[in-house]
Order: C-alpha cells, then sequence, then structure tokens
C-alpha cells in the first residue's frame, strides 16, 4: 500500500498509480483484479484524487488509462467530496482539484472530456457558489476564447454545470436561479446562478446564432467536418440557452431578450426542417440535425410546463406551427415521427393546461387566465377543429404498413398497446390518441357531430377489396371508443350494436378481420358506458365465434373485451349487494 507521504510526492505517486491503472484496463483477470482492489484501498487516502488529477490531464498517456482515472475521480466525488463524509477530502485538497479542474480546457477526446465536464458539474451541484465563486467567471471567460477546441469543451462543461445547478430543487438553491441581484458589490465576483443567466445569457444567444448562421451557410459546400462541427455547437449552446432560459428567471416573459430568443426558435425551426431536405446534410449529419429540431421543440414545451402565464404571448404562434407543420401540407417532405409528436405534444399542453382555463365564474379567474382563454379560443375555430379532428382520425388513426406487417409476423406484439404511462411523450400512435381525447374532451359539443358524421358516412357493410376504406373505418370506430365518455348523449349503442356492429362481427373474411378486432376492441369500450343487460347474450354468442377466429390478433381482443365485460358485470353486481 501506498503511504500518506508518497501521495504528497506527486511525480513518485504518479508513476505507481499509472501502473496500477494500466493494471486496471487488462483483459487478464488475473491482472485486473488485484488492480482493482489496490485502487479500491487508495480511495480514502488524501492526496488520491489529485494524482488522478495528474495522470487524467496527462494527454500524452494510454486513452483507456486516462479515462479510467476520470472515471474513479468522479466516483470519489459522490463519496468523499461532502464535509459530513467519511474519510472526507480535506477543505485544502478540494480547493486544490476545483482548480486543476478548470486550468486548462484543451481536452482532445470527446469522451473524455464529456466526463470531466458531468464531473465538474458534480463538484459545482456541492461547492458552487460558496466554495467556489470563481468557477461561473472562468467558465464565462473560456467560453469566449476563439480557439475552436476551447471554446467547445468550456461550452460543454458550461451546459453540464447549468444543468446540473438546474435541478436543484430547495428553495435556497432555487433562489440562486433567479434574475435579481445578491446585494453584492456590484464591482464583486457575480456568482449567483440567476446573475449568471442575465449575465451571459446575450452572449449565449449571439454564439447560438452565430453557429447556427455558420451551419446554415455551411450546408451547401462539401466540407463535412466544417458542417458537422458547426452544427455541434449550435446544438451545444442551444442546450445551455434551453437550461438558462426555462430556470434562470423568475418572469422571463419580462425579460426582452428571453422572449426574442423563444420567437427566433420559430423562424430557426422552419429554417432547420428546410435543411432536411438538403441532400448534403442528409448524408452528413441527419441524425445530428434531427436532435437539434427535436432540441428547439424541448424549449418550448419546457418553458410552457415550467411558465405557462409566461408562455402566453407564444400561445398563437405555437398553434400555428405546431398546427400547419402537423395537420396541413406544409409540413409534407419534411416532418418526421419524432418531431410530429412533440409538435402533437405542445398543442395538447396548450389545450389541457389548467393555468389557461377560467372558472365556471369567470370573474374569479385571473387576466393572465382570461388572456390566454381568449387566444386559444380565437384559435380552435370550427374549420380548424374540423381539420384537425378529420386529420387525426383519417390520417393519423390509419394502421401503417409497418403495423400490419407487425400483425402478421407478430401478433402478441402488435396486441401490446403502449397507452401506459408516459409512452404519448414519446410514440406516435399513443400521442394521437391521447391528443384526440384531450380535443374531443375541450371541444365536444363542436366535434361530435363532426365525428358522427363520419360514422354516418360508413353505415353498411364495406367492399373488402376496398382495402382503404376499411382502414378509415377501423380508424373512425377507434375514434368512437376513444371518446365513449363524451358520446354517452349522443349515440345509442344499444341500437348500432343490434342494427350494424353485431353484422360486422359475423363478416368472417380475412380481409375484414382490422373491423372484426376493432369492432370487438369498440364493444369493450362502451360496456362500461352505454351498454344494456339484455343485449349480453347475443355479446356472448358473438364472443364464443369470435374466440374460434382464425386470426389470433381477433382472438387476443375478443378475450379482452371478455373480461372487461366480465369484470364490469361483477361490479355492478357487488355494488347492487352492497346497497
Amino acid at each position: 500500500m501506498i503511504c500518506y507521504g508518497i501521495f504528497m510526492d506527486l511525480n513518485s505517486a504518479s508513476s505507481i498509480v499509472l501502473q496500477v491503472l494500466t493494471q486496471a484496463t487488462s483483459q487478464d483477470t488475473a491482472v485486473l483484479k488485484p488492480a482493482e482492489e489496490q485502487l479500491k484501498q487508495w480511495e480514502t487516502q488524501p492526496g488520491f484524487y489529485s494524482v488522478l488529477l495528474t495522470i487524467f490531464t496527462n494527454h500524452t498517456l494510454d486513452v483507456n488509462v486516462r479515462w479510467l482515472a476520470v472515471l474513479y475521480f468522479k466516483n470519489g466525488i459522490d463519496r468523499y467530496w461532502r464535509r459530513v463524509a467519511p474519510h472526507a477530502l480535506s477543505e485544502e485538497e478540494k480547493s486544490t482539484l476545483r482548480a486543476g479542474l478548470i486550468a486548462n480546457f484543451n481536452e482532445p477526446i470527446n469522451q473524455i472530456a464529456t466526463q470531466i465536464s458531468v464531473l465538474i458539474a458534480k463538484v459545482a451541484r456541492l461547492d458552487c457558489p460558496r466554495q467556489w465563486p470563481e468557477l461561473i467567471p472562468i467558465l464565462v471567460e473560456s467560453v469566449k476564447i476563439q480557439d475552436d477546441l476551447r471554446q467547445h469543451r468550456a461550452l460543454l462543461t458550461f451546459y453540464h454545470v447549468t444543468k446540473t445547478l438546474s435541478s436543484k430543487r430547495l428553495a435556497a438553491d432555487r433562489k440562486l436561479f433567479y434574475d435579481k441581484l445578491t446585494g453584492e458589490d456590484t464591482k464583486s465576483v457575480r456568482t449567483n446562478y440567476g446573475e449568471l443567466a442575465s449575465g451571459i445569457y446575450s452572449f449565449t444567444c449571439s454564439l447560438w446564432n452565430h453557429h447556427t448562421d455558420t451551419f446554415l451557410q455551411q450546408i451547401c459546400t462539401a466540407d463535412e467536418t466544417a458542417i458537422s462541427n458547426s452544427l455541434e455547437r449550435t446544438l451545444l449552446s442551444l442546450k445551455v440557452l434551453r437550461k438558462l432560459t426555462v430556470h434562470g428567471f423568475v418572469e422571463p416573459h419580462r425579460n426582452v431578450e428571453v422572449m426574442g430568443f423563444l420567437h427566433a426558435v420559430f423562424e430557426r425551426l422552419k429554417q432547420f426542417l428546410e435543411c432536411s431536405r438538403s441532400t448534403e446534410v442528409v448524408n452528413v449529419c441527419r441524425d445530428r440535425l434531427e436532435k437539434t429540431i427535436i432540441l428547439f421543440t424541448k424549449v418550448l414545451l419546457d418553458f410552457l410546463d415550467q411558465h405557462p402565464f409566461s408562455f402566453t404571448p407564444l400561445i398563437q404562434r405555437s398553434l400555428e406551427f405546431a398546427v400547419s407543420y402537423v395537420f396541413t401540407e406544409a409540413g409534407e417532405g419534411v416532418v418526421f415521427e419524432r418531431f410530429i409528436v412533440q409538435c402533437m405534444n405542445l398543442i395538447k399542453m396548450i389545450v389541457k393546461n389548467y393555468a389557461y382555463k377560467p372558472s365556471k365564474n369567470v370573474e374569479d379567474s385571473s387576466p393572465e387566465t382570461l388572456e390566454a382563454h381568449k387566444i386559444k379560443a380565437s384559435f380552435f375555430t370550427y374549420p380548424t377543429l374540423t381539420e384537425i379532428c378529420r386529420r387525426l382520425v383519417t390520417h393519423y388513426f390509419l394502421l401503417t404498413e409497418e403495423e400490419l406487417t407487425m400483425w402478421e409476423e407478430d401478433p402478441e406484439g402488435f396486441t401490446v398497446e403502449e397507452t401506459g404511462g408516459d409512452s404519448w411523450k414519446y410514440s406516435l400512435r399513443p400521442c394521437t390518441e391521447v391528443l384526440f381525447i384531450d380535443i374531443f374532451h375541450e371541444y365536444n359539443q363542436t366535434l361530435t357531430p363532426v365525428l358522427l358524421d363520419m360514422v354516418h358516412s360508413l353505415q353498411g357493410s364495406t367492399n373488402i377489396d376496398d382495402t382503404q376504406t376499411l382502414l378509415i373505418k377501423d380508424a373512425v370506430y377507434n375514434a368512437v371508443g376513444l371518446a365513449a365518455y363524451e358520446l354517452f348523449d349522443s349515440v345509442d349503442f344499444d341500437q348500432w350494436f343490434k342494427s350494424q356492429l353485431l353484422a360486422e362481427l359475423q363478416v368472417t373474411h380475412d380481409r375484414y378481420k382490422p373491423i372484426r378486432r376493432r369492432v370487438i376492441w369498440l364493444i369493450g369500450q362502451w360496456i362500461s358506458v352505454k351498454f344494456k343487460s339484455d343485449l349480453r347474450p347475443m355479446l356472448y354468442e358473438a364472443i364464443r365465434n369470435l374466440l374460434q377466429d382464425q386470426d389470433l390478433v381477433v382472438r387476443i381482443e375478443t378475450a379482452t373485451t371478455l373480461k372487461l365485460n366480465i369484470l364490469f358485470s361483477y361490479w355492478k353486481y357487488s355494488d347492487l349487494i352492497h346497497h
């Protein structure tokens, strides 16, 4: 074991620790295990982390060894950095380590640079600003450096620091994020995160605009490296702006620069979506381009979630943007699935936001709520709602080729619908269905006649050779099932069951199986809403026949409806006994 004195001699200690770290990267367990045990014993010894710092900042050493040194240092922060931790690092050593960590932002290896940024953020979470007042000023100055590598590494660190600090939830910590002065001497170093937000916001916006403009200018060139680098810096500066915008201000709508940035997001989004048409971009950095587009939408979604009233000036523009790309021809050829999901989530959050819903007694509502409600009402006109409803049902609800293929190849997987938890935030089908439910609930008086008209247009049997009409009927029946509670007073489901649905269950042709499956699902949705008990014998007979269906998906859906029927019948019977 290395003693305390040897660790104080960094040169000799570094060579010994370097040798053990090298052994710890070995694939030979006979070499690896003893090395790991030795490193574990050194974890609590004073000076060990100073040695690790000298190793992973030495760019001439083996990358794997440096990577391992960073990981041991990072793990040590969690275990020994807090003052109350057993074997805690001394304040003197921590001070030296903090200074060394931000001495030079010139790490050439991306993976190691990311890990160093993360561990700096971990220290910042515990020490900034009180024990580490110089961190923010140094980051601010380093981000302004013209050297590409140093600026990128400083920006990367700046992002991880802001991300970590923005996640702190204690009231005392949250105050550090607010855009107000601390009362300190204006000549002293600003250490408050809120002051960071106001002090660095302009520069970060300028940096983001610079890299964005550079990228947009370079997309027509053949310089793949330059295009990739510009887009990487655009993405990184946008990540910083996202955290500063959402968490750096108490009343962001009062800050001209913040609102200017948010309005600029819409213009930049249009530019980046148009970039997706570019062959050069598709070949070079399509994935990163799409990540940037999604990050733009996350800025809007996060801001709406955290500052609904500050978002009010953006409601009209957000709805116009999202609806145009998702529900009109404007999005054809440029949108992609994840972006569609984000736009739908934006519409959903505005529609459902309780901050925008007046009280039953309008006089009890705040002026902010009334203003937001007024904007929503002026946007969601009858033509707009009708178009959204029809497009949701006849376009987004249609079974896709991929889903139909999955039906045939993996019927069990097909029947496991992603409707639980937060799947609507990330997957297209759950997202479209949740948006439909929320819009139909909010505007049911307007949309009920629209949906019923779609149902009436599909009455009677459908030609088994007309695949498109079969898929549309499946989609419309899906909508009626999702809106069952809203349609309680508008649909005579018992009559519909007897006159139409029961007959459709009896069409045994293989091409009609999507309708058989959807109708038995639809009945399951309505059982607890409106379904007379004297119709159950007919339903049970239909279920008995469908349980013998040639198609496994139809049989699984039938079994699910049978279960729902039994559970509801048991619940009603128990309720009667109880009373």
